[in-house]
C-alpha cells in the first residue's frame, strides 16, 4: 500500500512534465500506473476470515499521528473503483482534452487528478482516523482545485468555492468526533475503535454518541446528503472527467465509505438512523424529481447521483449483513454507469458543442455506437435486467422487504426506495430521449449536423465500463463471495442470508421492479401530469442553494457589522481593546478558578533593584516626553535593562540577543522617525490619557499577578532543571536555549522564522509598491576606482555620493576598521552557539549591526558595496537550509528536525562533531541578515530615495542591478 501511494506520488511529479512535452497522449502513460496499482490489489485480494494485511509508518507518534495501513474487503473494493476508474479516466483525458485550444493549465490538472488517486486510496485504505482525515481534507483541497479548472468563469469559481466550504465545514465537524472517539477508546485506529464498541456496546456514551453524529455530519457533506446536496449540481461547471470520476467514482463515495466502514459499531444508535437512514431516503426521492426538470445532460446525472447516492446510504447503514451486501453491490453498480453515462456526455458536449436536450435530436442516428453504450449504462442505472445495476437493485428490494429494523422502519424505506427508484427509471429515459432521441425532428438539429467525428480512443473508456456492467449482471453470482466479504466479516450471520443472481424467480422484488419500471415509464412521458407538475417554476421543500447564498450574505453582513464596531480606524481604540481583554480575561478566570496559595517569598540582589528602579524612571519619563526620538531612546533604556536583568540570573544568551535585538530595533525605529515630526502631537482628552494611564498600570498590575500565580501553582519540579542533560543527550549542546530553537522546539522556530520571511516581505512590497526584488545600488565601477585611488579622502566607497555635509570621516574609519571584526565575531556566534552564547539569530543579528554601520556611515550606495545580493534571494535561501535540516534527518533515519551528531578527525583541526542543527541554524543567520538588509533598503535606502528629488552627486554614475533604485 505504501509503494502504491509513492507510485502514484511520483507519478504526480510526472505529469506535468509529460503532459507539457507530449501533451494530452501523456494520460495514456499515466493511466499505467493506477492499472499497475489495481493487479497489486486483485493480487493480494483480502480472504474473509483471515487477519488484514496492514502496513505502518511511524509519523507524529506522540499525537497518534501514524501513517497505519489497512487492506480489508471494504477498502478492497473501494481501491478498485479508486484504481480502476481512475485509469479508465486517465485514458478518457486523452480523447477529451485532444485538440483543445489550450493546454496551459493542462499539465497542472493532470497532476491535480492523479494526486487526487493518491489522496483518496490513502483515504480508503487508513486506519488510522487521524490520517484518513488528512487524506481526506486533500480530497477537498484537491477537488476545488479540479472544479475551478475553467478558473477564468465565475461559474466555477463559485461551484468550486461552495464545494470546498461545504466539504470543509462537514470535515472540522467530523475532526471533533475522531478525537471524541479516539479520547475515548484510548486509540486512534478504525479497526480497534470499530472492535471494541462491537464487543461492548456499553461503552458507547452521550460524548460517544455525540462523536459518531459529528463524523456522520462529515459523511453526509461529502456524499452530497440532505440538506448538503446542493453542492455536487454545482460542481458540474467542472471538466467532464472530473465529474466522472470524482462525482461518480471516487470524492462523492467518500462518505458512504465511512458510513459503511463505521456501521457495525453505531448503526443501532437512534441519532444514526434518523441522519443515515432518515436524510438518505428523503435524498432519493428529493433530487430524483429535481433530476426531471433539468435540461443539461450533466445536471440529469448530477441530481441522479445525488439521488443513488442516497439510496446507496440507506444500505449501507442499515446495519444489517444482507442489506450491506446489497449497498456494496449498488455501490459499484452505480460507479460503473454513472462514470459510463458522464463519459458519454463529455463526448456529447466535446462533439456538438452542447449539452442541452433542447439543442440536440437524432443524435442517436449519428452516433448508434455511443448510443448502445449510453442505453447500457441508463439500463443498468433504471434497473433493467440483465445489467449489473438490476441486480443491485433486486438485492436492495429484497434485503429491506426481509429487514429486522424495527417496524415501521423497514416498510417505509422501502415504499421511499420504491419512489425513488421510478424517479431514477423517469429520469434514466429522460436522459436517452433528451441526447439521441429525434423529439418530433425529420432532420438533425445543427448541433448534431455540424457535431464532429468522435476517436475510437474517446470511445474506449465508456465502452468498456458499459461492457463490465453488461458482464458483471450476467456474472453476479460469481461475484457475490467478492462482495459479501466485508458483510460475512462485519455483522452477525443472517439467518437466511442473501446471494447475488441475475434471476432468483418470480419474487415479490421482480413484481416491485416490474411496478417500478412501468410508473418511472408514466412518470417519463412528455405530457402526464407528472411532466406538467415539474415544468412549474416552484421547487419542492425549497431551493437549497438559495439557502446557501442566504447564509454566505448572513455571515457577510454580521462580519461587516462587527467589523465596524471593532475596527473604527482608531489605533488607539484597537490597542486599548486588546489590552483590556488581555487584563479581564487572566483575572477573571484566577478570581473564578482554583488557585494555590502564592508564595510571596522575594529577594533580589541590590544590582537587579538599582535596574528595575531605572527602568521604571525611564518608563514614566517615556510618558512625559514628547519628543519622538527622546522617547526611543528612553524607551530602549527598559529594553537593555531586561538584557541586564537576564545576565544577572544566568542566562547570558537571552541576555546576548535581548542587547542585539533592542540595538536593531533602535536603529530601525531612528529610519522611520526620520521622516515624521519631532514632536509629537498632544491627542486626546484629559479623561482619555488617564484612561490610558491607567490602563497601563493595570497591564503591568496583571502581569505581575499571573506571574505571582503561576509561580504559585507549581507543584512539581521545573522541568528547566531537566532541560541542561536533555538538551546534551538529545541535541548534543550544552547551550540549552540554543537547542531547544533548533531541536526541541524547531517546529515552531521554523514557523516563527517563516513568519518573519513574509513580515519583512510585506514591509517591503509596501513600501517599494512595484518592484519588491532586487539588491541596493551600487556605485558604477569608474567612480569606485576613482575613490580608491583619490588617497585620504574616502574611507567608504559609499560614502563618495553622499553630501559632505552627512558625512562623519570618524564613523566612516570606525566602520572601515571595527566592520571585518563585527563580522568575524558574527561568525563565531554562529558557529559556537550550540555550546556557547550565541546561534543563528544572535549572530545574524551581529551581521546584521555590521551592516547598519555600514550603511549609517556611508548611506544607501554603502549598503550594495558591503552585501551585493538580493534581500529576497537571502531570505529564501535561508528557509530552504531550515527546511534542509528536515529532509537531512530524515536521511539518517532520525525524526524531522532533530539533531544528529557526526564525528571525525580532520587535518590540523583535529577531532570535529557537526550537529546537524548547524544546517537549521545557518538558515536562522541567513533570514535575520536577509530582514536587515530588507530593512535598510526599505525603510533606510528607499525612504531616503524618495526623500530627496535628486542626489546630492547627480553627475556621478551608479550602477543599478535588476531590481534596484536608478539614478
Amino acid at each position: 500500500m505504501l509503494i502504491i501511494l509513492i507510485c502514484l506520488s511520483l507519478a504526480t511529479l510526472a505529469a506535468p512534465v509529460a503532459v507539457g512535452r507530449f501533451g494530452a497522449r501523456a494520460f495514456l502513460g499515466l493511466a499505467v500506473v493506477p492499472a499497475a496499482a489495481l493487479v497489486w490489489v486483485i493480487t493480494v485480494w483480502p480472504v474473509s476470515g483471515e487477519p488484514a494485511r496492514t502496513e505502518s509508518l511511524q509519523w507524529v507518534p506522540a499525537l497518534h499521528m501514524d501513517l497505519d495501513l489497512r487492506l480489508t474487503e471494504l477498502g478492497a473494493i473501494m481501491s478498485v473503483l479508486v484504481l480502476g476508474i481512475g485509469a479508465v479516466i486517465l485514458v478518457y483525458c486523452a480523447g477529451y482534452f485532444t485538440g483543445v485550444s489550450s493546454t496551459r493549465k493542462l499539465p497542472t490538472f493532470a497532476a491535480e487528478l492523479v494526486a487526487f488517486m493518491a489522496v483518496m486510496f490513502g483515504l480508503v485504505v487508513s486506519d488510522n482516523m487521524l490520517a484518513m482525515y488528512v487524506f481526506w481534507e486533500l480530497t477537498s483541497v484537491l477537488s476545488f482545485l479540479l472544479v475551478g479548472y475553467y478558473a477564468e468563469r465565475a461559474t466555477s469559481r463559485r461551484a468550486a468555492t461552495q464545494a470546498l466550504l461545504v466539504t470543509t465545514l462537514g470535515g472540522l465537524a467530523m475532526l471533533v468526533g475522531i478525537i471524541e472517539l479516539g479520547e475515548h477508546y484510548g486509540t486512534y485506529l478504525f479497526s480497534e475503535v470499530i472492535a471494541r464498541a462491537v464487543g461492548d456496546p456499553s461503552t458507547i456514551s452521550i460524548g460517544v454518541e455525540v462523536g459518531v453524529v459529528l463524523i456522520l455530519i462529515g459523511a453526509i457533506s461529502k456524499s452530497a446528503i440532505v440538506p448538503f446536496h446542493f453542492w455536487l449540481p454545482g460542481a458540474m461547471a467542472a471538466p467532464t472527467p472530473v465529474s466522472g470520476y470524482l462525482h461518480a467514482a471516487a470524492m462523492v463515495k467518500a462518505g458512504i465509505y465511512l458510513v459503511a466502514l463505521l456501521a457495525p459499531a453505531f448503526a443501532h444508535l437512534n441519532a444514526w438512523r434518523v441522519i443515515v437512514l432518515g436524510l438518505g431516503i428523503l435524498t432519493m426521492i428529493l433530487a430524483g424529481w429535481r433530476a426531471l426538470r433539468e435540461f443539461d445532460l450533466k445536471l440529469i446525472l448530477a441530481f441522479g447521483t445525488v439521488s443513488q447516492l442516497g439510496m446507496l446510504m440507506v444500505l449501507v447503514g442499515g446495519g444489517e449483513r444482507n442489506l450491506m451486501l446489497a449497498g456494496m453491490t449498488m455501490l459499484t453498480a452505480h460507479a460503473l454507469f454513472k462514470a459510463t453515462l458522464f463519459m458519454v456526455v463529455g463526448i456529447i458536449d466535446h462533439a456538438t458543442g452542447t449539452r442541452d436536450i433542447r439543442r440536440l435530436a437524432r443524435l442517436g442516428d449519428r452516433q448508434k455506437v455511443l448510443a448502445v453504450i449510453a442505453a447500457l449504462a441508463a439500463a443498468s442505472m433504471a434497473g433493467i435486467p440483465p445489467l449489473y445495476g438490476f441486480v443491485g437493485k433486486e438485492a436492495a428490494l429484497e434485503t429491506m422487504l426481509h429487514s429486522s429494523l424495527p417496524k415501521p422502519l423497514p416498510i417505509v424505506l422501502l415504499v421511499g426506495m420504491c419512489v425513488g427508484s421510478a424517479l431514477t427509471m423517469a429520469y434514466s429515459i429522460r436522459f436517452l430521449w433528451g441526447a439521441f432521441g429525434s423529439k418530433g425532428h425529420a432532420a438533425p438539429t445543427r448541433a448534431v449536423a455540424e457535431m464532429h467525428a468522435i476517436s475510437p480512443l474517446f470511445l474506449a473508456g465508456p465502452a468498456v465500463l458499459a461492457a463490465l456492467s453488461l458482464i458483471d449482471g450476467l456474472a453476479s453470482s460469481l461475484l457475490d463471495h467478492v462482495l459479501s466479504g466485508y458483510p460475512d466479516d462485519a455483522f452477525a450471520p443472517a439467518s437466511e442470508p442473501y446471494h447475488l443472481a441475475l434471476w432468483h424467480g418470480f419474487t415479490l422484488p421482480l413484481l416491485l421492479t416490474a411496478l417500478i419500471i412501468g410508473a418511472g415509464i408514466v412518470i417519463a412521458q412528455p405530457h402526464s401530469p407528472f411532466a406538467r407538475l415539474r415544468r412549474r417554476n416552484s421547487v419542492l421543500l425549497g431551493n437549497a442553494d438559495r439557502l446557501y447564498d442566504a447564509a454566505l450574505r448572513t455571515a457577510d453582513w454580521l462580519s461587516l457589522r462587527m467589523t465596524q464596531s471593532t475596527q473604527r480606524g482608531s489605533l488607539p481604540l484597537t490597542q486599548g481593546t486588546i489590552l483590556l481583554t488581555l487584563v479581564l480575561l487572566p483575572v477573571i478566570v484566577l478570581a473564578v478558578g482554583s488557585r494555590a496559595r502564592p508564595d510571596l517569598h522575594l529577594h533580589a540582589s541590590p544590582l537587579f533593584l538599582a535596574i528595575s528602579l531605572l527602568m521604571c524612571v525611564a518608563s514614566l519619563t517615556a510618558v512625559l516626553l514628547r519628543n519622538r526620538l527622546a522617547t526611543v531612546l528612553v524607551v530602549s533604556v527598559t529594553g537593555y535593562g531586561t538584557g541586564v536583568v537576564f545576565a544577572i540570573y544566568g542566562a547570558p544568551d537571552l541576555a546576548l540577543t535581548q542587547f542585539l535585538v533592542e540595538t536593531l530595533t533602535l536603529v530601525v525605529f531612528v529610519l522611520v522617525l526620520r521622516k515624521l515630526p519631532a514632536e509629537a502631537p498632544i491627542t486626546g482628552s484629559r479623561p482619555s490619557r488617564v484612561a490610558r494611564a491607567l490602563l497601563g498600570v493595570a497591564v503591568a498590575a496583571m502581569v505581575i499577578v499571573v506571574a505571582v500565580a503561576a509561580r504559585a501553582a507549581r507543584t512539581a519540579a521545573p522541568v528547566a532543571h531537566r532541560l541542561p542533560e536533555q538538551a546534551y543527550k538529545f541535541g548534543y549542546g550544552h547551550n540549552t536555549v540554543n537547542v531547544i530553537l533548533v531541536d526541541i522546539r524547531a517546529w515552531d522556530t521554523f514557523g516563527e522564522i517563516s513568519v518573519l520571511l513574509v513580515a519583512a516581505t510585506g514591509v517591503a512590497s509596501l513600501v517599494f509598491r512595484n518592484r519588491r526584488f532586487g539588491s541596493a545600488p551600487r556605485v558604477s565601477a569608474e567612480r569606485a576606482a576613482a575613490a580608491i585611488a583619490s588617497p585620504g579622502n574616502t574611507w567608504l566607497i559609499g560614502s563618495a555620493l553622499r553630501d559632505p555635509r552627512h558625512r562623519s570621516l570618524v564613523l566612516e574609519v570606525t566602520a572601515r576598521l571595527v566592520f571585518p571584526t563585527i563580522m568575524v565575531v558574527s561568525v563565531y556566534f554562529f558557529f559556537a552557539g550550540h555550546n556557547a552564547p550565541g546561534g543563528g539569530f544572535a549572530g545574524g543579528l551581529t551581521a546584521g549591526l555590521a551592516l547598519v554601520l555600514r550603511y549609517l556611515a556611508g548611506g544607501r550606495y554603502e549598503i550594495g558595496e558591503a552585501l551585493p545580493l538580493d534581500a529576497g534571494r537571502i531570505l529564501g535561501t535561508g528557509l530552504l537550509l531550515a527546511a534542509a535540516g528536515t529532509v537531512v534527518s530524515l536521511l539518517v533515519g532520525a525524526p524531522a528536525m532533530s539533531s544528529v551528531a557526526f564525528e571525525f578527525t580532520a587535518p590540523v583541526f583535529g577531532h570535529v562533531k557537526v550537529v546537524t542543527a548547524l544546517i537549521f541554524d545557518a538558515g536562522v543567520y541567513l533570514i535575520v541578515v536577509g530582514l536587515v538588509l530588507d530593512v535598510l533598503r526599505s525603510l533606510g535606502a528607499r525612504l531616503d530615495l524618495e526623500g530627496s528629488p535628486a542626489d546630492m552627486t547627480s553627475p556621478i554614475p551608479v550602477q543599478s542591478p535588476a531590481g534596484g533604485e536608478r539614478r
